[in-house]
């Protein structure tokens, strides 16, 4: 057996008073917490009206829409489609993003949102984020809890050829108070 080099501490004996000493703060404790009581109880009961489920409904239908862009002889294509709820009220919306079919080059891109009544099956516009008069084509294209985000590509002059976009912008759009605001933006050049 190896002995300490440290002296016996007094400490770690027990004697008869350690154990009344311990036994009498448990009572203590346990006779306190019998007088303190926490206050009655403030939550709501719940009703028993029962609530039907939501319905789901079907997201607008791009196929269906009329678009505030005209392109002449082509034709115009849906490119990018997304759906979710983005103002809230249970029902999804579609963003789309739309642009005229081009024989070459890269056309620009519209970037809308559609809704639409319920009891109907035709879809409306009722936001344009990206306007194809802008000259902006529109990547990296999501839906996600309840905003588009979007990289935009675009041109810091009109003396860029429109093969070539120089300016790149993160962008993200939310629905608040009554319209979509932009929330990031700042395009960096050198794409």
């Amino acid at each position: 057996m190896q002995h300490s080099a440290v002296p016996e501490l007094a400490h770690t004996t027990t004697r008869p008073i350690h154990w009344v000493a311990t036994a009498t703060a448990v009572s203590g404790v346990i006779a306190l917490s019998s007088v303190l009581q926490p206050g009655a109880a403030t939550a709501a009961q719940p009703d028993n009206e029962t609530r039907p489920a939501p319905v789901a409904t079907a997201p607008p239908d791009p196929a269906k829409a009329d678009f505030p862009l005209h392109c002449g002889p082509t034709k115009l294509l849906v490119v990018k489609k997304a759906t979710g709820d983005l103002d809230g009220d249970g029902r999804p919306e579609t963003v789309v993003v739309v642009h005229c079919d081009a024989g070459m080059g890269t056309p620009p891109d519209g970037l809308y949102v559609l809704t639409q009544a319920a009891g109907t099956t035709t879809p409306r516009v009722v936001a344009t984020l990206v306007d194809p008069k802008d000259r902006i084509t529109v990547t990296d294209f999501a839906v996600r809890d309840a905003a588009v985000t979007a990289t935009l590509l675009g041109y810091s002059s009109s003396d860029v050829p429109s093969c070539c976009p120089d300016v790149r912008d993160n962008a993200k759009w939310q629905w608040k108070n009554g319209a979509f605001l932009r929330t990031t933006g700042g395009g960096s050049h050198d794409v």
